[in-house]
């Protein structure tokens, strides 16, 4: 018996099959092969389509069935990870009525903000545990104000993840995970946020069913089976945000358990058992993957916007000709510390932990007698590294003290530089597993399905590949205060 996981990201789609019982990737592929942009209308704003989502999708499945490596028929369950915070709204007829506002769109801050002064700090931080900020419900509230005829249209509002569960069922479900990131939710309540909607005037019925994250969302439609060689009736048992979605596939699930990941954009996700939240709303707390009322799991979660995309970035301006491994083989080559040459991250929409401020991204020190592409290589990684730390800080002055953070060796996370100065900048060890989000998603579609009896029990067969240690941490605290110093310039 089969699992097929869907991972819809920024930049592409990845596709795994995981076989139940050995609970191993039989195969992983991605689609398209070259990373996909946004649209940028305006500075700030950041687009995509979800009809190219699921067309991505349907390539991806059919890519990695051309491998032969598996029987199609043979698939039990679909589990489907996804971009979070990003709005797609479909009208009666289940037709996109406009591109999707993404993750990293900054156009909704200032309404978010309003409404948080609106509400009140304290009650919003209390009830929905984070600023409305520039989060799903404030992206609607940019919709209604900003295009009020398609506003109107409005039959139904999903998450991305959601949407692509849709054109394969037909039906339209979210979670009270789901409803926690877009800042729909009231904790306190238990409910939909009466302040939220009250306040921004949406009518409830915009909202899918809520169902629990480990549940059949409808069962695949078989006009898609017959596109897609799928067995008629299989359930989409599983849908969860990449963040979300990422901890657990690295059975990170209990409280004072810590994730990472870091690509297009970088995260810590810590998991506690209480209604946490930051005054300043730079960290942001949601329902995790296994929350319910009897035990509250909640995700803690520390988001930078300019992780792998500074990373890509300073790959194309220096010619595009390498390879990220020939990449990280030159920053290896120089050494730490990059000679003096610094940079800040900071370049894609406003950054949470900085308080939704468009600091954008900064190259200090440049030598043209010393520095060169690896310089830039190095740096990039080593200031990437250095913005994990300063929200790192942040999670600690929460009270969320990590012991070892783990990871799964992709994306940035496969460069030896990057990872061992993730280690020593912030003190932490890094435990390494083979892994990534849509494994996760497909082991999410085994618990949902039934095929596992608990969550843990998804996990039995896995061991981590490494454990990173700090080797040089009092060094890099140093190179680090002169990197803060930057920022706070």
């Amino acid at each position: 018996m089969l699992l097929l996981g869907i991972d819809v990201g920024t930049s592409s789609i990845k596709v795994a099959i995981v076989d139940a019982q050995t609970q191993q990737c039989i195969t992983t592929v991605q689609y398209p092969d070259t990373e996909t942009g946004f649209t940028a209308l305006q500075k700030g704003w950041a687009e995509q389509s979800p009809d190219m989502w699921w067309e991505n999708v349907q390539q991806a499945i059919l890519k990695a069935h051309a491998l032969k490596k598996y029987d199609p028929k043979d698939i039990i369950a679909i589990g489907i990870a996804y971009q979070m915070h990003g709005l797609v709204c479909v009208d009666k007829n289940q037709q996109v009525l406009r591109d999707s506002i993404i993750w990293c769109d900054s156009r909704a801050v200032e309404i978010g903000n309003k409404a948080f002064d609106a509400i009140g700090h304290e009650r919003a931080l209390e009830h929905l545990l984070n600023s409305p900020g520039n989060f799903t419900a404030a992206k609607l509230a940019w919709v209604k104000a900003n295009e009020p005829e398609r506003y109107e249209l409005i039959d139904k509002i999903m998450l991305p993840g959601d949407f692509i569960a849709m054109k394969l069922t037909g039906e339209i479900t979210t979670s009270i995970s789901a409803l926690s990131e877009g800042i729909f939710w009231d904790f306190k309540e238990q409910e939909l946020s009466k302040d939220v909607f009250d306040y921004f005037g949406f009518d409830t019925s915009v909202i899918p069913e809520v169902k629990d994250v480990f549940t059949a969302h409808g069962t695949v439609q078989s006009s898609v089976a017959e596109m897609l060689s799928l067995p008629v009736g299989i359930p989409v048992a599983y849908k969860a945000g990449d963040q979300p979605n990422n901890a657990l596939s690295l059975n990170v699930l209990d409280p004072g358990e810590v994730a990472a990941t870091a690509g297009t954009s970088g995260v810590i996700y810590g998991v506690s058992d209480q209604l946490v939240y930051d005054q300043k709303s730079r960290i942001n707390s949601f329902a995790h993957v296994n929350f319910s009322e009897e035990q509250k799991r909640i995700g803690v979660l520390l988001c930078i916007n300019g992780t792998g995309i500074l990373n890509s970035w300073i790959k194309k301006i220096t010619g595009n000709q390498l390879s990220y491994n020939q990449i990280n083989e030159a920053a290896a080559a120089i050494a730490p510390g990059s000679n003096g040459l610094q940079m800040l991250p900071f370049g894609n929409g406003a950054e949470r932990m900085l308080e939704n401020k468009q600091v954008q991204s900064h190259i200090h020190n440049i030598d043209f007698n010393l520095h060169g592409p690896a310089h830039l290589y190095r740096a990039a990684q080593e200031g990437i590294a250095f913005a994990f730390r300063y929200g790192l800080d942040i999670m600690r002055e929460n009270g969320m003290q990590p012991a070892v953070i783990r990871a799964g060796k992709a994306n940035m996370f496969l460069s030896d530089v990057f990872t061992q100065c993730f280690v020593d900048a912030t003190n932490v060890p890094v435990e390494l597993h083979d892994c990534d989000g849509s494994v996760g998603a497909a082991k999410g579609a085994g618990i949902g399905a039934g095929f596992y009896k608990t969550a843990k029990e998804a996990f039995t067969n896995t061991t981590p590949l490494a454990l990173v240690q700090p080797i040089q941490s009092k060094w890099y605290d140093e190179l680090y205060g002169e990197w803060k110093g930057l920022l706070d310039d």
